[in-house]
């Protein structure tokens, strides 16, 4: 995406005075998967970070991975680090065997402030287990023993479960991967266009039950607080939106697809998350949507002295 290009979707306005801008690109597709309206470049490749982990936790599935319920929604999971968060991911580990120190992802918090200030007053220490990602590198551990692929180097990505994340994605969003990097986790990150991103969670919205694509978005559906935790968007609209899937990205990366075929994906290009709220909740009333939850997630008011001041609001 081109900084000069992109238009502004949200803006910080402080005691009447705008005081800075979160420029972005954004697209909606309509019920049959075409392009609805869009605004910036949604055709240019981002990279989706933690909103493929849907795809990715797919792959594991393809890779012969019999994984279902909560330990599925985790598999997908950016968790806070609640306690049911990590309790779960260190069983998922010692089902197969392995402890904490065979996950690759780097040590961490936990991602939820809250949860983050409750670890460290018990005298917890940054872990592999606590950082978010751990239930995606459980499962991809997990995939790996059943497949009996090295659990040293799954993060290579000519390892062949990094392989079938790429195949994953690529079919669902309908493009190949522009670009591969490394994500904050350590993972292979592709990169493809908002576009195929929304593709992408529109196909799984619209997956028949067994399939894999299905099976993961049944998961997510019914077990939210896994894929996110108890005071996250996600969550809440997954929660509170029947039939929907949400999943944020670091960056400022959103994408959803709801039961009728309709999809979404936008990023900021500053990655300003604090703006993710009100450009998604202006989006869906844009196309129509209206929940209690999105006043929920667009209401980010700007604090002085302890009082609002101002707030985070969209543009468009």
């Amino acid at each position: 995406m081109s900084p000069t290009a992109a238009p502004v979707l949200a803006e910080i306005v402080r005691s009447g005075f705008t005081e800075g801008r979160h420029r972005g690109s954004l697209v909606v597709l309509d019920a049959d998967g075409q392009v609805d309206w869009s605004l910036g470049d949604p055709s240019a490749p981002v990279f989706p970070r933690s909103s493929n982990k849907p795809m990715q936790a797919a792959a594991v599935l393809r890779a012969g991975l019999p994984l279902s319920g909560e330990r599925l929604a985790l598999a997908a999971a950016s968790h806070s680090g609640e306690p049911f968060h990590l309790e779960l991911a260190g069983r998922m580990i010692a089902e197969q065997g392995l402890s904490e120190n065979d996950l690759l992802c780097p040590p961490d918090l936990p991602l939820d402030a809250v949860e983050a200030e409750t670890y460290l007053a018990a005298g917890g220490v940054r872990a592999r287990l606590t950082m978010n990602c751990s239930g995606k590198h459980a499962a991809m551990l997990a995939a790996c023993r059943v497949n009996d692929w090295s659990t040293e180097t799954y993060l290579d990505p000519g390892h062949p479960l990094q392989k079938l994340v790429v195949e994953t994605v690529e079919e669902a969003a309908g493009e190949h991967v522009a670009h591969t990097g490394t994500d904050g986790c350590g993972a292979p990150l592709l990169a493809i266009s908002l576009t195929g991103l929304a593709r992408a969670f529109r196909s799984f919205a619209l997956a028949a039950p067994e399939s894999e694509q299905g099976r993961v978005a049944q998961a997510m559906r019914c077990h939210p607080e896994y894929v996110a935790g108890t005071r996250r968007p996600d969550t809440w609209l997954m929660r509170e939106m029947p039939g929907a899937l949400s999943k944020m990205g670091a960056e400022a990366v959103q994408a959803v697809a709801l039961p009728d075929g309709r999809a979404l994906a936008f990023k900021l290009e500053d990655g300003g998350i604090r703006a993710l709220g009100p450009v998604l909740a202006r989006t869906l009333r844009r196309m129509g949507v209206e929940a209690p939850v999105l006043d929920r997630v667009a209401d980010v008011p700007l604090l002085g002295g302890g009082v609002p001041v101002g707030a985070v609001r969209a543009t468009f």
